[in-house]
């Protein structure tokens, strides 16, 4: 960013010398004699005159018999270049002084006007908009649970690995697949998981990347992110919250629904515009499918459609004794019992209440929290 401000800046700096050295050699190195207009009409009826040149309010000019140039007034006479033009004499308009410093100081305008919509631009259209991660460090053995979802991933895996083989079958990686799920139950999580199985890039977004307090910018960000995943590719692109960006389109013409309906349709674009051989697979995180845009959801563009359950009771008996570890729970709080307590709870609910009564614990000066400070945790999540 600061290259380009100097750059911008050093332009500006240019053409301020420019002008300065243009009026400078017009001033200094191009002196001129002056003389009355009737004495220049003397010499026009002489024969005498052999260029004019009219440059605003001053005729300049020169004559056969002496290398010196001559100017006088400009009468602004609308017959005065046919006149001079019958005598054989050339003639040429030229722009004043004013008027190049005018065009002078309007370029420089425009250069400065222009340089700050691109460095704004580059500010809210930063290539770093969305990182591409090589490695998430996430793998499916950190997944607690959501055994299905991860049976019905592994042929997906399979063709991102191989995709000419798979090719070759007459099958393809499918183009999308959303995740329906309430929040906190690990679809992120489960997405990076994914990727890292794979060994494949992962680059994430969410809904508020896409915003904006520029209209059309949210268009644009879609664009740049389905570009970077194109040069990326093999990889996942995983949209969370894209109930955010991707609901029904409202045609009622306010600037926030019509930049929507841009984005949506920047998105319908780029999802028609790729095949899942190109090695692309994206994956988006909704709260409700119902919120979306029905034409964004249908098959060929998301695919797959798979519900990230809340974790049954294995699930979480073994989030308890992942969210306990380097804490001290007490007896009655067996990963068993905790794990009935915490039936239709997700699993963001689970760690929170769990690190909560431990605090509690420890701000009564307790070495173990016990299942009353869960349950009383529980009361205030």
């Amino acid at each position: 960013m600061r290259r380009l401000n100097k750059k911008i800046l050093l332009i500006i700096i240019v053409a301020a010398l420019c002008a300065g050295g243009y009026f400078a050699w017009d001033y200094f190195g191009n002196k001129e004699e002056k003389i009355s207009y009737v004495d220049f009409w003397q010499c026009v009826e002489a024969g005498e005159v052999s260029s004019v040149k009219i440059e605003g309010e001053t005729l300049h000019f020169t004559v056969k018999s002496s290398p010196v140039k001559f100017k006088t007034q400009n009468p602004n006479s609308p017959v005065l270049q046919e006149e001079l033009m019958k005598r054989a004499i050339e003639v040429s308009i030229a722009k004043d002084g004013t008027e190049i410093l005018s065009l002078i100081f309007d370029l420089i305008f425009y250069l400065f006007f222009f340089g700050v919509i691109f460095i704004a631009f580059r500010k809210f259209i930063s290539p770093n908009t969305f990182k591409v991660v090589h490695k998430t460090g996430v793998k499916f053995d950190d997944v607690v649970g959501m055994d299905k979802l991860k049976r019905d991933m592994v042929q997906v895996m399979e063709i991102m690995k191989k995709p000419a083989e798979y090719a070759k079958k007459g099958l393809r990686m499918p183009k999308g697949i959303l995740l329906e799920g309430d929040p906190g139950n690990g679809k992120t999580l489960f997405a990076k998981a994914l990727a890292g199985e794979s060994k494949i890039n992962f680059i994430p977004a969410k809904a508020t990347d896409f915003e904006s307090m520029f209209m059309a910018i949210g268009p644009l960000k879609v664009k740049l992110l389905f570009k970077k995943a194109r040069r990326r590719a093999p990889c996942i692109v995983f949209i969370d919250e894209f109930d955010g960006i991707g609901t029904i389109r409202n045609y009622s013409g306010s600037a926030i629904e019509t930049e929507n309906t841009r984005i949506v349709t920047a998105l319908l674009n780029e999802l028609d515009g790729f095949e899942a051989s190109n090695g692309v697979l994206v994956i988006a995180a909704t709260n409700s499918i119902k919120a979306l845009d029905p034409a964004l959801i249908r098959p060929g563009r998301f695919d797959a459609k798979l519900t990230v359950p809340y974790p049954d009771e294995d699930a979480r008996r073994q989030l308890v004794e992942m969210y306990t570890r380097g804490k001290s729970p007490a007896a009655e709080c067996s990963p068993e019992a905790l794990a009935r307590l915490f039936n239709g709870y997700s699993c963001a609910m689970i760690e929170s209440i769990l690190n909560n009564a431990a605090l509690r614990a420890g701000q009564d000066g307790r070495p173990e929290f016990t299942l009353a400070d869960v349950k009383a945790a529980t009361e205030e999540a």
